[in-house]
């Protein structure tokens, strides 16, 4: 099923990001913690994709098994600025042959050194790229709330934005945040500019003292005073911190729903608890 059409026709949705392993000696556990995933029946899963391609061959596995043993919407990521286009069209061709309808097209973090093939440079290259090659695939892109740690401004990557979605989005998922007023206002400077595709509220539950500090390097994020506080009162305990951090996000969702956003996109980082935390907490709002 197209995610497109999952957005359109359900009132709220909850769905769930796994990323596959680096080696093959951690398949098998990366599996099993997809397929208890799976199993919580969330409206759709992504699959991520190492820089370069480096896990495309488990990221198509991952994501073909998912969708044919658990009946599960799937939306494998596809980055492209280590990519050729040759590789870029073979991996399009691999999703749709796995029955994929869905594929998330990202720029991906430049290596260290430089990208070493120059086919792409931006994320709205590999979309056009699909909407040529496979015109009948739903795309989803990414956006950053607080803008991309690599843009000019906020506006300046905002009109970029606006740009990928004319190219073909179907759909927009953003970047992790703690703080919901700076989603709030993006949403507002988003539509104000013309975005009228859905856009998902990625959440981040942080069940570890050590994610702080990598998520806000990685992403750039504000990180409130609330959510320090925690981090200090709980980081040394691994248990108490888990349960903090699902229970963050819960409240942090329950918040987004009750100012009228509809869909919620979790970065699991494989742990079948955490997700199964979240959606426990919000059975009764989810119907």
């Amino acid at each position: 099923m197209k995610i497109s059409d999952i957005l359109k026709n359900k009132e709220v949705t909850l769905s769930f990001e796994v990323f596959p392993p680096k080696t093959s000696d951690r398949m098998e556990a990366v599996l099993k913690a997809t397929e208890e995933i799976a199993a919580l029946k969330p409206d759709f899963m992504s699959v991520t994709y190492g820089a370069g391609g480096g896990t495309s061959q488990y990221t198509a596995e991952i994501a073909g098994k998912l969708q044919k043993q658990y009946n599960t919407t799937v939306i494998p990521h596809l980055t492209c600025v280590s990519s050729t286009k040759d590789h870029v069209r073979k991996m399009i061709s691999v999703y749709k042959e796995s029955g994929l309808e869905n594929i998330m097209a990202l720029r991906g973090d430049i290596p260290q050194g430089g990208a070493p093939h120059q086919d792409y440079t931006h994320a709205i290259e590999l979309i056009r790229d699909i909407r040529e090659t496979a015109p009948e695939i739903c795309v989803g892109a990414a956006c950053y709330p607080e803008g991309h740690v690599e843009a000019e401004s906020r506006d300046v990557d905002l009109v970029h934005l606006k740009e990928k979605v004319d190219a073909g989005v179907d759909f927009l998922t953003t970047q992790l945040f703690f703080d919901n007023n700076i989603f709030y206002h993006f949403l507002y400077r988003a539509r104000d500019i013309g975005i009228r595709v859905p856009i998902i509220a990625g959440i981040m539950p942080i069940t570890n003292a050590v994610q702080v500090k990598r998520s806000v390097e990685m992403s750039g994020t504000i990180v409130p005073e609330r959510f320090l506080a925690m981090v200090d009162r709980f980081g040394h305990n691994p248990d108490a911190m888990k349960q903090a951090g699902i229970i963050y996000a819960s409240e942090q969702i329950i918040d987004l729903f009750s100012h009228g956003v509809r869909y919620i996109h979790v970065y699991t980082m494989n742990k079948p608890e955490i997700a199964a935390g979240i959606q426990a907490s919000l059975s009764h709002i989810l119907g």
